[in-house]
């Protein structure tokens, strides 16, 4: 099953084995954000994270823990994104050969950072099936593949910014956190239940990529079409069975908002905290900041990335 395949145990160990390696990236707060939310709130910021996402934690985890066959094979990932930027920096980091399976239209920063960190690239078109796509070249070069999601070390590693988080602000009421394929959610939802077990955890997607939430709301996977979104690190499918059976496990409640509602929250965290996160990083406070989420005291959320394309988002606010 599933959810027994990561604990509370596998969280704390990574955080272990990620220190020297990975950011301790700082909570902020904002009474301006207090006023507008009507709670305290805690903002754990995964946008200054190395790579500038959250997503190093689990790569890195993952990557240390291959044996020496492995690593001398080296690593496939396939990723819009950022953790593509994980794996081939965690590779860099470890000595690690890397390939990147991305789709052509990725957003060009992202692309353009994955090279820089020394691994190869291979784009697909988007009427491929990058997972076919990705194992097609696994097979036909030997590599290990890394899941960007669907994996215990992965999700053991992202669940090491909730538990950081928690240390930091004590017990929260609610906590908030953007969700793809549910590696990050699934592993905070463990630090959370353990941590403040009466916290109330809650994931965020794109409207028009709600594959989790469907199947939350389901009991059962559901798969969607590749979503259209300008959350680019959300255009999951559908959840993985490992971090499905998590979130079936300690998630509370999943809700979803639109990319209209995503822009003003995302250039508020900009103008108001002076920190640039991505679209993908602003789901879960954009939600509390259109008051889709019920009222808490104490609440976390966590800004998972700010791999943004600084022109694309210069054109959106333009249009506002």
């Amino acid at each position: 099953m599933g959810e027994l395949r990561v604990t509370y145990a596998d969280v704390a160990a990574a955080h272990e084995r990620i220190k020297g390696a990975a950011r301790k990236t700082p909570v902020l707060t904002s009474s301006s954000a207090d006023a507008l939310i009507g709670a305290k709130v805690f903002f754990k910021c995964e946008n200054l994270q190395r790579m500038g996402a959250f997503k190093f934690r689990g790569a890195y985890n993952a990557l240390s823990q291959l044996n020496a066959d492995e690593r001398r094979r080296g690593v496939l990932a396939f990723s819009s994104g950022n953790h593509a930027q994980a794996v081939a920096l965690a590779g860099k980091l470890l000595g690690i050969k890397t390939l990147i399976v991305m789709p052509e239209n990725a957003p060009r920063v992202k692309l353009e950072a994955t090279r820089g960190y020394g691994a190869e690239v291979v784009t697909y078109k988007l009427d491929q099936d990058r997972e076919t796509v990705a194992a097609r070249i696994a097979k036909e070069r030997g590599m290990v593949t890394v899941p960007p999601f669907n994996h215990p070390h992965i999700v053991a590693g992202q669940g090491t910014a909730a538990k950081e988080l928690l240390e930091e602000s004590g017990p929260l009421d609610m906590l908030v956190v953007p969700c793809g394929g549910a590696g990050l959610l699934s592993g905070c939802a463990i630090a959370a239940r353990h941590l403040a077990p009466n916290c109330h955890v809650v994931g965020v997607e794109p409207a028009k990529g709600d594959d989790v939430t469907q199947s939350f709301r389901a009991g059962k996977i559901v798969t969607i079409p590749v979503p259209d979104t300008i959350a680019d690190g959300a255009r999951t499918t559908a959840p993985g069975d490992i971090t499905f059976g998590l979130v079936k496990r300690y998630v509370n409640e999943m809700t979803t908002v639109t990319d209209e509602e995503l822009l003003p929250a995302m250039f508020w965290l900009w103008e108001r905290m002076k920190i640039v996160v991505e679209p993908t990083g602003a789901l879960g406070f954009a939600a509390l900041f259109h008051g889709k989420l019920p009222s808490r005291a104490k609440v976390g959320v966590i800004l998972s990335g700010g791999n943004v394309d600084l022109r694309w988002a210069a054109a959106q606010l333009n249009k506002q």
